[in-house]
């Protein structure tokens, strides 16, 4: 039986609202901006700074500079608390542990972050992957951010980070259909990609 959910999305796709809907019908946990806080509490950092390398990849010549500082020994660096050694590499290595704490755990939807990578070979995860027209997608972004001068722009670059997040730190293609068990537009209305997404968890689909 499906006993964890991972949500990753397109932005401005409303991944992130359907897996609260989900999370909340299920009565489930929900880690999305959670987990980030959770992420600077562990590393004793500001949420603020979390949020600053949420779901992004260090520039190349950070990570030249800290291989730098490191002499290549990159293995305890995710464990050193402060602010003065958080980044990206930082931030994802401490996803994986409470990643995996979570689904130790149980009854929990994961919005991105990596989950579904960390979670590939878990047969009680359900990995999801939410997708939408560009149209809807730049309509969604431009309600709730009006202020942005070139909506699509920023979509496109936040699609690109996430990609990159991906690639860099879990050595795998984002929008791999191979990481997914479904993938579905939000086209449909996130009420009723919602319920479907319950029904498979909830089906004999789920059943191992």
């Amino acid at each position: 039986m499906f006993r964890v959910l991972t949500v990753a999305r397109e932005y401005g796709s409303g991944g992130g609202s359907i897996a609260h809907r989900v999370a909340g019908i299920l009565g489930w946990n929900l880690l999305d901006k959670a987990l980030v806080d959770a992420i600077a509490q562990s590393a004793q950092v500001e949420p603020d700074l979390a949020r600053r390398y949420d779901e992004r990849p260090d520039s190349w010549l950070h990570r030249v500079s800290r291989r730098s500082l490191w002499h290549g020994d990159l293995e305890g660096v995710a464990t050193v608390a402060g602010a003065e050694f958080f980044d990206a590499e930082t931030m994802a290595a401490l996803a994986r542990n409470l990643i995996a704490e979570a689904h130790s755990r149980g009854n929990c939807v994961i919005v991105g972050r990596g989950a579904q990578c960390v979670l590939r070979d878990c047969p009680d995860v359900l990995r999801v992957f939410i997708y939408a027209p560009l149209s809807e997608r730049i309509a969604r972004v431009r309600k709730r951010a009006p202020a942005a001068a070139d909506v699509e722009r920023l979509i496109r670059r936040a699609d690109q980070q996430r990609a990159e997040h991906i690639r860099m730190y879990f050595n795998r293609n984002w929008n791999d259909p191979n990481l997914y068990q479904l993938a579905i537009s939000s086209e449909l209305g996130e009420e009723h990609v919602a319920r479907a997404i319950i029904q498979v968890i909830q089906s004999e689909a789920g059943e191992k």
